[in-house]
């Protein structure tokens, strides 16, 4: 009764599910209820299926030490107080907005200049994608998205602005490359279906692959989407966490090479989560190249704005030029390091990541590990390294792959020895013979089995993501929590 009387009083966002978190997140679950603590719960799941950036906080903490003054909750720094304190445009700190604007050209090898009277902040990129959504789509709407794509956009884009993604199937026989092909064949589908496509949405570099998109590929994007006069956005959240070659090129430097393409159509998102590592400040970007969404979009950033004294402090910290040279510098060389460090571990026992140079995850393959080669199957390997392997990864199918049996594993938000911890347990269920929860194939656990006394050797080193509308949203989607 108190049910049917909740749907007669609310609106239907607020008596729906459109947001997913009542959705199944069992990896989620257990993190939360029994986390891993190296001397309290040295049995609890360990967190990989967050991507957060940790590898480098002990360089913001020093600078911060550094420059008491850039905060006003300091000594040295309360006499601003009053001034950050008190009431600010939605335009933002022009202090802010010029440090920003600098330091996503810095991150882009200084290969383009931003223009700060373009830069719109948002509470994070979440608050970005979805303003974004807001200005270029009607509800009905929709936007191409080459898969696998972050699991979060499901909800990001399309709970409160009614527009739909279409996954771009893109398979590992390329490398999940983007072809145009591929773009061909969902913009006709949707057309088929009576459904106006938008834009289309890329992230570069991929979340979850950890790869960048080629020079080849982004003109091959741009040309696609300038032929169809539709929207293009390029989410470049994880600009500088390419830690090898080849280099990150962004959109940016595809326009700056003279490309023939209608401007008004490229919209860049941004933020500072994952660069910088900062998903708390919650700093979101939106550049655009069209006038009408720089201004609408800063009229609606008035919902969700970055708070000054954040602004004040950022605005301090990227304008210091050789602490960021050395931040980016230090920060990749840290990501390589883990990454290798991850990635031949596996390696040893049989297990292949996607080649990547990028992101703080890697595209881990356990295809072979899959008693039946269907998404029900991927879904009952995860459940068994979650319960069994105490580790919380991120299965393919909530990312929309095609192909049962990949999964996102974070590597940069734990320390040296909870990363050793974690390959430990995945050595030891690799190895484990004759066990129901085990669901290789028989030849698979031969082949390991070969390598049993197969002992870790980790170098050590200083430090090392409207209403209900379900028809689009993954159905296996346990991560809507994740970044």
């Amino acid at each position: 009764m108190g049910f049917l009387r909740n749907q007669q009083l609310l609106s239907k966002m607020a008596t729906g599910n459109g947001h997913g978190e009542n959705s199944p997140f069992e990896g989620w679950k257990a993190y939360d209820s029994n986390p891993y603590h190296a001397i309290k719960n040295p049995d609890g799941v360990i967190q990989m299926g967050l991507a957060e950036n940790q590898l480098s906080f002990d360089l913001v903490e020093d600078w911060i030490k550094e420059n008491p003054e850039s905060s006003i909750c300091t000594l040295k720094g309360v006499s601003q107080f009053k001034d950050i304190a008190l009431f600010q445009d939605y335009h933002g700190l022009s202090a802010f907005r010029n440090a920003v604007a600098n330091f996503m050209g810095k991150v882009r090898g200084g290969k383009v200049k931003f223009n700060p009277d373009r830069i719109v902040m948002s509470g994070g990129a979440t608050g970005a994608h979805e303003t974004m959504a807001f200005c270029l789509a009607n509800p009905g709407d929709a936007f191409l998205v080459p898969t696998p794509y972050y699991a979060g956009f499901d909800r990001d884009l399309r709970w409160r602005t009614g527009v739909q993604l279409i996954p771009v199937v893109c398979e590992s026989s390329n490398g999940f490359k983007v072809t145009r092909d591929a773009l061909e064949i969902a913009y006709k589908k949707a057309q088929e279906d009576n459904i106006k496509v938008k834009g289309v949405l890329i992230t570069n570099p991929s979340n979850p692959l950890g790869t960048i998109l080629d020079r080849e590929t982004l003109k091959s994007i741009v040309s696609f989407i300038n032929e169809q006069n539709i929207h293009l956005i390029c989410d470049e959240i994880y600009a500088a966490t390419v830690f090898s070659q080849p280099d990150f090129i962004s959109i940016s430097e595809i326009l700056e090479e003279g490309i023939t393409c209608n401007l008004d159509l490229i919209h860049v998102v941004y933020s500072l989560s994952k660069d910088l590592g900062f998903p708390g400040f919650r700093v979101g970007v939106i550049y655009s190249y069209n006038d009408d969404v720089v201004n609408c979009a800063r009229e609606m950033s008035s919902l969700g704005l970055v708070s000054t004294q954040t602004q004040h402090l950022l605005s301090a910290m990227l304008s210091d030029e050789q602490f960021v040279d050395k931040l980016i510098s230090e920060s990749a060389e840290r990501l390589a390091s883990r990454h290798k460090m991850f990635t031949i571990e596996l390696g040893k026992v049989g297990i292949s990541c996607l080649k990547s140079n990028a992101g703080l995850f890697c595209w881990m393959d356990l295809r072979a590990l899959l008693e039946k080669k269907t998404v029900e199957g991927e879904m009952a390997l995860w459940r068994t390294i979650i319960e069994k392997v105490k580790l919380n990864v991120s299965p393919g199918s909530s990312f929309h792959c095609s192909e049962p049996g990949w999964f996102r594993v974070c590597f940069a938000n734990m320390d040296d020895e909870t990363m050793k911890v974690a390959l430990d347990r995945i050595i030891d269920f690799v190895f484990k013979p004759n066990k129901k929860e085990i669901m290789a194939p028989k030849k698979v656990q031969q082949k390991w089995q070969a390598n049993l006394h197969l002992r870790l050797s980790l170098c050590g080193r200083r430090h090392e993501e409207v209403t209900k509308t379900p028809c689009t949203m993954s159905p296996h989607s346990p991560l809507v929590r994740a970044t």
